[in-house]
C-alpha cells in the first residue's frame, strides 16, 4: 500500500491506533509532496525557486501552491510561529452513522466523530512537527477540556490521549462556547474548528465574528456525512431527528428536493458569511481525503500574523 492511501477514510478507519492514524496521513500528505511534478507554471516572485526533494516541506510556500497547484520554495523565508487550537464538537449528532447503521448499509464508513478526531489528530501531527504551538479545546453546551499550546513533542501525546478518550455528548452550544473561547484565548491565534454546525447558523456566525474581532485567523471545519450531503436514500425510511433523537418513517423521495435545497442553502450561507469575514470556510464530507483539510493548514500558515 503506497503512504497517499492513508489519506482515504475508508483506509484510516481500519488503522485502531490515533498516534498511527495520525502519523500516516501527515506521511501520506508529505509523500505526496515529493512525487508532484514542477513545470508549466512561471512563478510570480523572484525570491522563489522550485521544490525538490529534500527540501524541508515547512519552506513550501502554500499561498503559491494554493493559486497555482505547483510547489516553490520561499527562499528567504523568516521563521514563524504559528500558534493553533484544534477546537472539536462533542455534539451527539456528530456520532453518525451509528454502530447499527453501518452493520446494515456502510461497514466502512468513519462517523463524523471519527473522522473530525483524525483530522484533528493529524493536524496536531502536523504542527508540532512545525514547531508551531498547539492547544486543544473539547465542548458541548460548555467546555470539557482546554490544553494550553505547546510546541513541544510531548505536547502531541498529551493532545493524542485526551483525542482518543473523546466520546460524544448530547447537546451542544457551540455560538455559546465559541464566544466563551474568544474571551480567553491570547494573542494572535489560528482556531480551527471541527463541527458539523448542526445548529442555528447567525449565533454561530456572530460568535465567529467575535474570534475575529480579537485579531484570530479562523478555519471552519464544516464535516457531515456523506449521506446527509448527498441524499441518497430511496423509499420508505426511518429518520431520527439529531436532538430529540425520535425516529419518524418518511418517504425519501418526497422530500430528497426539499432537503438537498435546505443543506445547500445552509452550506452557501456559512460560505458567504465567513467570506465577507476572512473566515476559512471548508465544507467536507466524510468520504473526502484528508489532504484537503492539511492543505488548509498550511496556507493559512504561510500567511502573516
Amino acid at each position: 500500500m503506497t503512504a497517499e492511501n492513508y489519506l482515504k477514510p475508508e483506509v484510516i478507519r481500519q488503522v485502531a491506533r490515533l498516534d498511527l492514524r495520525a502519523k500516516f496521513i501527515v506521511e501520506g500528505f508529505l509523500s505526496g509532496l515529493h512525487a508532484s511534478p514542477f513545470h508549466g507554471f512561471s512563478v510570480e516572485f523572484s525570491e522563489h525557486r522550485k521544490y525538490v526533494p529534500g527540501d524541508d516541506p515547512k519552506d513550501l510556500d502554500w499561498t503559491v501552491y494554493a493559486k497555482t497547484g505547483k510547489y516553490y520554495i520561499k527562499k528567504f523565508q523568516a521563521e514563524t510561529n504559528l500558534t493553533g487550537y484544534l477546537l472539536m464538537d462533542l455534539s451527539g449528532s456528530m456520532d453518525y452513522p451509528s454502530a447499527e447503521d453501518r452493520a446494515v448499509r456502510r461497514r466502512g464508513d468513519l462517523t463524523k466523530f471519527e473522522y473530525a478526531i483524525s483530522l484533528a489528530a493529524a493536524l496536531g501531527y502536523l504542527m508540532i512537527h512545525q514547531q508551531d504551538p498547539v492547544g486543544l479545546v473539547t465542548f458541548d453546551t460548555k467546555i470539557r477540556t482546554s490544553i494550553p499550546p505547546h510546541s513541544k513533542r510531548t505536547q502531541l501525546g498529551t493532545i493524542l490521549a485526551v483525542l482518543s478518550n473523546l466520546k460524544p455528548s448530547e447537546l451542544t452550544d457551540v455560538a455559546g462556547c465559541l464566544h466563551q473561547l474568544a474571551g480567553f484565548i491570547r494573542g494572535k491565534s489560528l482556531v480551527m474548528v471541527f463541527s458539523d454546525l448542526l445548529t442555528e447558523p447567525d449565533p454561530v456566525l456572530k460568535a465567529l465574528y467575535h474570534l475575529r474581532h480579537r485579531g484570530h485567523e479562523v478555519i471552519i471545519f464544516h464535516i457531515l456525512d456523506k449521506d446527509e450531503v448527498h441524499f441518497p436514500f430511496r423509499g420508505m425510511n426511518l429518520f431520527e431527528d439529531v436532538e430529540t433523537h425520535e425516529k419518524e418513517p418518511m418517504d425519501a423521495d418526497s422530500i430528497r428536493e426539499e432537503y438537498l435545497e435546505e443543506m445547500n442553502a445552509n452550506r452557501e450561507l456559512y460560505r458567504t458569511e465567513c467570506a465577507k469575514a476572512n473566515i476559512d470556510y471548508v465544507p467536507i464530507d466524510t468520504s473526502v481525503t484528508f489532504d484537503k483539510a492539511l492543505l488548509e493548514y498550511l496556507v493559512q500558515r504561510q500567511r502573516k500574523f
